[in-house]
């Protein structure tokens, strides 16, 4: 085979004579093809799986590891998540890529036998002063909201970001949480020989072809648009037909083992299903249902075409199985069957197209790639002139500002389990049968990843604990999207290793499972490498649905409280593990206890925006004096960790003095709730002071303002 062909489907010299090895032969087309694309990043992992073992896999709730999605355990309800990427078909394709991202990840959680309750999403753009840049971020949300709307589950939350390192290459990660009974849960494997393989969902075409192994498995160079006959296309309105008819299904009992037709389609669920279950399978490609005419088997079996999955079905049983999608008006077809020797081979009428080792096929070799730690530089604290004009400056920043002409897209409500709201800390969401809840995050702060990814990556960790514990969560388990650049660079893929290095300690040190994931590399265009981006999914059991919390200040009058220590801010990230799970476990439990009205995490803009949010959010004023000895700069503005702004009822301040003493955790009170403003002092000098609305107006309207026609004039 002409080294062209199989060097165009990604495939590298040593990893074709390794192919020819195995077989003792030359592949065929369609094998080229298969090993392609289970072999490239996107599928096989084969420059980050070493670091991936990493990962604890138990904590302290029972975890479900090892399948396409992965949970935990709670008083008998399992719940399933996953988060995963789709960052170069959406910086193509904007509506498109994002919205099969949607589309992808919704499947992952279904095939595992969970109803889909909630979708969030954790997105980085280059900045909106830039049209091209407008255009994806417009593309992208549009995406989102039109695939979760139509499906009818609800996206409840997420971050957004821009940068300049964004620019060439944005990110759309998505994440999707399921529910279903403990021992309704459905495997991705194939077993039993002479059991049947069946085909489900929308017909065959071309789009995607190449998706994983030519698009998502390399950085982008110049004419990156080229590439956008590889993205999916996407029906929100068939994968709604699809998970109910899959659900009825699994119900029967009568399905082994299922699988998603995500990257890789055909290949990487026949493969995988055979892998798994220590058996292979016989597809004839005749069977499958196409839509598109003279199609190629190595274009079959590499199709990404949306809203597909595999089946293993009881021998004999399959018309039952057959009829339930039938009446749901999608494809069934039986297109195979489960044999004893572990091999997949694939038919193409009478001849066969591809016959290879299950095992080699679904485990990509894996390279030990050099690093070396990149120069940083220290970044410059500077003082503002004005604290006041800083905070507006602040507020009116994208990355700080309101994300609602965003969220105001999606419905978050449908289902009607949503609780804690779009636009906090984290979202709560309710189970009608039970008396407890979840709590729901994505976070990341990427700059603090670049300057130090080993502290950076715990932060991320540490931040998405501290959003569930202020909803009154306790955590509980991760999902992570690993997006970095390429990884053929040793500076590169220090950041890769560093920062996985440092959310298996955190997690570690913190009882938390890494229970699914996702890597995303190559991330990089002419422009340069994105920032490290190691975003962090991650789900919290709230024990009394009726004890959640929120960030809005309350009531006029609640004293308001500073859990944490504040120090003097350099720029640098920093982080101690033991005080911050002291002082999440002083929230936790005051919010248990019932003794706190509000709790918001400080994070981004330290507690001058902390504050800011909760006026804007609460509409309500507040007023405080501060006397930590630390400078001005540091106290208003410093993104110190592990402190957490909450307010109580004055009645409460000794319960909540114990708790903190008994957990070591310092505490101040700072002020009270109540007024039209927010004013700051310090020792009785006023620091800052704005009025609510005008913050308010600053916050909301950043965004749509940039949105908006500059020559127009037009406010939205």
């Amino acid at each position: 085979m002409e080294k062209k062909v199989y060097r165009e489907l990604g495939l590298t010299d040593a990893e074709f004579e390794r192919i020819v090895k195995t077989l003792d032969r030359e592949p065929t087309p369609t094998e080229t093809a298969m090993f392609s694309v289970e072999w490239s990043e996107h599928c096989g992992y084969p420059r980050s799986r070493k670091y991936l073992r990493l990962f604890p896999q138990k904590g302290k709730y029972e975890s479900l590891v090892g399948e396409d999605a992965g949970g935990i355990v709670y008083d008998g309800k399992a719940i399933i998540f996953k988060a995963e990427s789709h960052n170069h078909p959406s910086q193509v394709e904007p509506r498109q890529g994002a919205a099969t991202g949607v589309g992808g990840i919704i499947r992952d959680i279904f095939t595992t036998g969970a109803r889909p309750i909630a979708l969030l999403d954790s997105l980085r753009f280059g900045p909106l002063d830039n049209p091209l840049n407008k255009f994806i971020f417009s593309g992208v949300i549009d995406g989102i909201q039109f695939y979760g709307n139509c499906v009818g589950v609800p996206t409840v939350g997420g971050e957004i970001y821009f940068d300049e390192a964004y620019a060439g290459n944005c990110l759309v990660n998505v994440m999707c949480v399921g529910v279903c009974e403990r021992d309704e849960i459905a495997r991705a494997r194939a077993q039993g020989p002479g059991n049947s393989i069946i085909y489900a969902g929308s017909k065959t075409g071309r789009d995607g072809i190449g998706g994983c192994s030519v698009l998502a498995s390399s950085e982008f160079a110049a004419g990156e648009c080229e590439k956008r006959p590889t993205v999916q296309v996407g029906d929100p309105f068939t994968e709604k037909c699809l998970i109910e008819a899959t659900l009825e299904a699994l119900k029967t009992g009568l399905v082994v083992g299922i699988k998603d037709m995500g990257a890789a389609g055909l290949t990487c669920s026949s493969a995988e299903m055979a892998a798994a279950g220590g058996v292979g399978v016989d597809v004839d490609l005749d069977k499958v249902p196409l839509r598109e005419t003279g199609m190629e088997p190595w274009e079959i079996m590499m199709s990404e075409s949306q809203e597909r999955q595999l089946l293993c079905v009881q021998r004999g049983k399959e018309q039952a199985i057959l009829d339930i999608f039938h009446k749901w008006g999608l494809e069934a077809e039986v297109v195979g069957f489960v044999t004893e020797k572990k091999q997949v081979v694939i038919r193409s009428g009478d001849k066969i197209v591809a016959n290879l080792p299950a095992d080699e096929l679904a485990k990509a070799p894996i390279y030990e790639m050099a690093f070396e730690k990149p120069k940083t530089e220290k970044p410059k604290v500077k003082k503002p002139a004005n604290n006041s004009r800083h905070l507006l400056k602040l507020l009116a920043d994208p990355n700080i500002a309101s994300k609602k002409w965003v969220y105001e897209q999606y419905d978050h409500m449908v289902q009607l389990n949503t609780t804690v709201y779009p636009g906090g800390d984290a979202t709560v969401l309710r189970l009608k049968d039970k008396d407890w809840g979840i709590a729901v995050t994505t976070d990341c702060n990427a700059r603090y990843c670049q300057l130090d990814p080993y502290i950076g990556a715990q932060i991320a960790v540490s931040e998405a604990m501290r959003n569930l514990v202020v909803t009154g969560a306790d955590p509980a388990a991760v999902t992570d999207c690993l997006n970095f650049a390429n990884p053929e660079k040793p500076d590169r893929f220090y950041m890769f290793k560093s920062c996985v290095e440092g959310i298996a300690d955190a997690c570690k040190f913190y009882n938390l499972p890494v229970v699914s994931g996702n890597v995303s590399l190559y991330n990089e265009s002419p422009r340069g490498p994105i920032l490290p981006t190691p975003m962090i999914g991650m789900v919290g059991i709230v024990k009394h649905i009726n004890q959640r919390c929120s960030a809005p200040f309350k009531e006029k009058g609640d004293l308001i409280i500073l859990l944490g220590e504040t120090k003097t801010w350099t720029g640098m990230p920093d982080i101690d593990l033991k005080v911050e799970a002291k002082v999440q476990k002083a929230c936790l439990e005051a919010i248990q206890l019932g003794l706190v009205k509000s709790a918001h995490d400080l994070s981004e803009g330290g507690l001058a925006v902390a504050l800011a949010e909760c006026c804007i959010l609460g509409k309500i004023g507040a007023s405080l004096n501060l006397n930590e000895p630390v400078d001005n700069n540091s106290l208003l503005f410093g993104e110190g960790q592990s402190r957490i702004l909450i307010t109580i009822s004055p009645d409460n301040i000794f319960p909540l003095s114990d708790i903190a003493m008994l957990n070591d955790v310092p505490f101040q009170i700072l002020g009270k709730v109540g007024g039209a403003l927010l004013s700051i002092f310090k020792k009785q000098k006023k620091l800052l002071e704005l009025p609510v609305k005008k913050m308010s107006d600053t916050y909301y309207h950043a965004i749509p303002n940039l949105l908006t026609p500059a020559e127009t004039g037009e406010k939205r």
